[in-house]
């Protein structure tokens, strides 16, 4: 039984393109078993995954703002203890990253990783037993499944990408819903990815004579307040409470579409093989926007320095709400 450990430790994104590689893997052998390798705050990602057998967490990004504290030191060793007790037949490094390359150090077998021209940072490829060329010029996702590829030795797969989260018993249990609901991711981790507060009312207010509420999550306080203004202009707009990760998945599983900006959930939402649009205003998403799944369709719209309009995004909307009302 082949044991394997994936490294792939952030962030949100980053994480949830590495779940293709699970699907990969067990087409060609079934009876692998995964570990997986992840930042704490993202733990909850690959643990969605039922293939996914040990969630091992690490806190690079706590550990850096207290190195020399004593607690932190505790907490490697323990981590360096625990790695010990399995010997994994293939550490599959697809983050690139120094820190990564460590962390994945700490662990018993042979590590495979990109090569010093393919790796985000070429210093990591110093760690790995196995180096393989990856083309830069292809998306995140196909990067990551072409590493996992070469390490276990089986083709490429040219196939849509299977992300393995369309099981709804590993989802929490979520708040009331309305029977037919849009989601609006309209939060992300910089202002210039931010789509304008007008273009969210705007498209609010094509959807309302088709019956369909919009709900908005949020996690800090800038969310909020963006989402009590949108929802304070729109008679079809509820703004959700506080939720972990994966109430907001079980609820982005249940929508008929997710529309978001630049932000880790959108990839969530396909994911869970919902129906996506992405907007993009500062980032160019030829290389990490969000990825059709073998089960449902996404769709990036505007680029950097690029801003959709709200009419446009409710275009491409109609594409997949005309369906279910014709």
């Amino acid at each position: 039984m082949l044991q394997i450990l994936l490294v792939k430790t952030s962030s949100m994104g980053d994480v949830i393109h590495n779940l293709p590689v699970i699907a990969d893997v067990l087409a060609h052998y079934p009876e692998a078993q995964f570990d997986w390798m992840v930042e704490e705050s993202f733990s909850e990602i690959p643990s969605l995954h039922p293939a996914v057998r040990n969630i091992i967490p690490v806190a690079v990004r706590r550990w850096r703002k207290s190195i020399f504290s004593r607690n932190t030191w505790r907490e490697i060793g323990a981590l360096k203890t625990r790695l010990k007790h399995t010997h994994y037949d293939a550490i599959i490094d697809t983050q690139g990253l120094l820190k990564s390359a460590v962390m994945a150090h700490f662990a018993q077998g042979e590590i495979h990783g990109m090569d010093c021209r393919s790796a985000r940072e070429p210093a990591a490829s110093l760690f790995y037993r196995h180096q393989y060329p990856v083309a830069r010029s292809q998306h995140a996702v196909q990067r990551n499944r072409a590493l996992a590829a070469s390490a276990l030795k089986y083709p490429v797969p040219q196939s849509l990408p299977d992300y393995g989260l369309g099981h709804a018993n590993r989802l929490q249990n979520t708040p009331e819903l309305p029977g037919s609901y849009l989601v609006f991711l309209h939060g992300t981790s910089r202002d210039s990815k931010l789509w304008p507060v007008s273009h969210w009312v705007a498209l609010a207010g094509k959807l309302q004579p088709l019956n369909l509420q919009v709900l908005l999550p949020w996690s800090n306080p800038a969310e909020e307040n963006r989402a009590r203004e949108i929802a304070a202009q729109c008679s079809n707009v509820q703004v959700l409470p506080k939720l972990e990760l994966t109430a907001i998945a079980g609820i982005l599983a249940g929508a008929e579409l997710n529309i978001g900006v630049d932000t880790g959930l959108m990839h969530l939402s396909t994911a869970l093989n919902k129906p996506s649009i992405a907007i993009y205003t500062d980032t160019d998403p030829e290389f990490t926007g969000v990825l059709p799944s073998m089960q449902n369709q996404a769709i990036n719209i505007g680029g950097k320095a690029q801003v959709p309009s709200a009419d446009d995004v409710f275009q491409l909307a109609m594409r997949f709400i005309q369906k279910d009302n014709p």
